[in-house]
This record gives structure tokens, sequence and C-alpha cells, in this order.
């Protein structure tokens, strides 16, 4: 009869597949792993929910601003037409849209709507050129480029 402590040995050193040790990965192994398109959008869409969720105080911030007197609405304009308040905007205006594709993604898998792996695949990449298009089409009509009326 084999002792209890050599079979814990032995099987943390294993490396087999399933054993104990195969399972226990480093920081350093991360940049190994691949994530599918999927698992990518996943993370993406709570990245995305939190960036909108931090961003409200300040956009709410920023809009009181803009209707409490001429002096905040000019100072909230000159903010949306910094480098760094593009950047927000775009930022935010890309979370948004990704953020309700996905949700539509996610919504159609509830109901077990292109569950399979090629059908997965394929909605998450249309997820990420929908609002990747999206995004586009509001930084050409935001900064004035061709196409835009008025």
């Amino acid at each position: 009869m084999r002792d209890v402590s050599d079979s814990m040995t032995t099987m943390q050193t294993s490396r087999r597949p399933g054993s104990l040790a195969s399972r226990n990965i480093r920081i350093a192994d991360l940049v190994h792993y691949r994530l599918p398109v999927a698992g990518v959008l996943s993370i993406l869409h709570r990245v995305s929910g939190a960036a909108m969720f931090l961003l409200l105080p300040f956009a709410l911030r920023w809009f009181a601003d803009s209707l409490g007197s001429e002096a905040g609405f000019a100072r909230a304009a000159r903010c949306a037409g910094s480098w760094w308040g593009k950047l927000i905007v775009f930022g935010a205006f890309w979370a948004l849209m990704h953020h309700a594709c996905a949700g539509v993604r996610f919504l159609l898998l509830d109901l077990h709507r292109g569950v399979d792996r090629a059908s997965a695949r394929k909605s998450a990449i249309a997820v990420f050129a929908v609002s990747l298009a999206l995004t586009g089409v509001f930084g050409l009509w935001w900064l004035g480029l061709p196409g835009r009326a008025g």
C-alpha cells in the first residue's frame, strides 16, 4: 500500500492533463494563452460596462456645467474640443456601442440562438465590426469630415 504523502507528491509533480499541477498557472504563463474571439468580446463587454459606469459622474458633471451658465457651456465646449476631451468622448461612445452590440449578442445567446462554435465566432466578429463602424461614423460626423450635413 502506498503512502498518502507519496501519492500527493506524484500528483503535484505530474504534468498529465487533468492533474493538479497542470491546472496551476503563473502570471508569466498568461502571455502564452490565446483567447478565442468570443472570449475577448466577453472581457471587453465587461470592460466597456465598467468604463461607462466610471465615466458617468464625469459625463453628468460635464452636462450639468454646460446647462448651468454660458461660462459653463464655454468651459464644457473647450473641454470637448481638446484632444483629451475628444479621446474621452470617442472612448465613451465606443464603450456604449460595443456594450450595446455585445449585449444584443448575449441576449440572443440566452435565447439559444447562434450558440454553436461557428455562429458564436461570426457573431463576435460582427459585434467588433459593427461597434467600430458605428464609432467611425460618429467620428466622421463629430469631427466634421466629409459626409457631415450642416
